[in-house]
């Protein structure tokens, strides 16, 4: 969907790579059925756009084409322009309908609402395509300004609505609408049209009022991992069995093999997990990613403390077998991933 994920880069390969690799899934493939599910996606568009109001209800729902891939004509030009949404719905609304589009979107992107312009463009062509079409085999325009278009005078088309939901780890500092990508003279301002994105940030999803249980229990757990409230995870999940699909919608969100690998285990278990031991595999990975990644990052004060016990017991035993405080520094640098000069603060205070 987009470019699903990269949060926690591992220095030669992407840890969604190694997802794909070993359990042959896909984060984009596990949140598009995640989305598809009609109680999902109407409360989540309940939440993002009608603050929680139920205005969607998830036995209206239908589910339809995804591919709005057209080919645009001007004058003598053709174009074909290709576009798949992730997930799109189609809901009655009185006596018409409304169409409903969902894009997931793992990072940034600078020219996102351009992109959403398109996208909604593109399904309002297909539309008027498919009344173009069959007006014309039916014959059914009577003036020649209606043949033109091939579009009767009282035919409409049907509203469009797509929500963005961006699940990166870092704050949107991309544009809101098409005027914020545009370079406008203010006189000129109130002459360019505008197109409004509508975004949901995962990260500030704590105000949003979710019913359904599944959904909040996915923003509410991936929120706290960003957030490394690990606490607030073994407090309130401690006891609390969550299905092992919302481990694993999780662990593609937060981009967490071992969670997803712990979630995969649990359901042949049984079909469930409990988060207090997904919180185990969560810390280790963390450990583990601050060691690639150069630094320490302990996700929680046990383990720093351990860490920094490794380090102590790493060099009182090379000065054990009188190893020199440079060679101690080079050792300890590379075992846990630090720079010589990180190295060898530690050195000089463990001594």
């Amino acid at each position: 969907y987009g470019d699903h994920r990269d949060l926690h880069s591992f220095p030669t390969r992407r840890s969604s790579d190694l997802t794909a690799e070993k359990n042959n899934i896909k984060p984009d493939t596990i949140l598009k059925t995640f989305w598809r599910d009609n109680d999902h996606f109407a409360d989540l568009f309940n939440a993002a756009l009608f603050d929680g109001e139920q205005v969607l209800n998830p036995a209206d729902l239908m589910e339809v084409d995804t591919d709005v891939s057209s080919v645009v004509k001007f004058n003598n030009h053709a174009e074909t322009v290709q576009k798949v949404l992730d997930v799109v719905k189609k809901t009655a609304y009185g006596v018409d309908f409304v169409i409903w589009g969902l894009e997931n979107q793992s990072k940034i992107h600078y020219a996102m609402p351009l992109r959403h312009m398109i996208g909604d463009s593109l399904s309002y062509l297909k539309e008027y395509n498919e009344i173009a079409a069959r007006n014309k085999a039916e014959k059914g325009c009577e003036s020649s300004d209606e043949f033109l278009s091939n579009l009767k005078r009282t035919d409409r088309l049907h509203p469009v609505i797509s929500l963005c939901v961006y699940y990166g780890e870092k704050e949107w500092d991309g544009p809101f609408c098409l005027a914020d990508m545009l370079e406008i003279p203010e006189r000129l301002k109130p002459l360019v049209s505008d197109y409004k994105m509508n975004l949901l940030q995962l990260r500030k999803s704590g105000s949003l009022r979710f019913h359904n249980a599944d959904v909040d229990t996915v923003f509410d757990v991936s929120r706290s991992i960003y957030e490394k409230d690990f606490q607030k995870i073994n407090t309130v999940y401690k006891e609390k069995a969550i299905p092992a699909e919302l481990g694993v919608v999780i662990g593609a969100i937060t981009e967490s093999q071992r969670l997803i690998n712990h979630a995969l285990q649990s359901e042949k278990k049984g079909g469930q997990i409990y988060m207090c031991g997904a919180l185990e595999e969560l810390v280790n990975e963390g450990v583990q990613r601050g060691r690639q990644e150069g630094r320490i990052e302990g996700l929680q004060e046990g383990i720093l403390k351990g860490q920094l016990e490794g380090i102590h017991a790493n060099i009182r035993t090379c000065k054990t077998f009188k190893i020199s405080k440079s060679d101690t520094i080079k050792n300890v640098a590379k075992e846990f991933s630090l720079s010589e000069d990180e190295a060898r603060d530690y050195v000089e205070k463990y001594w």
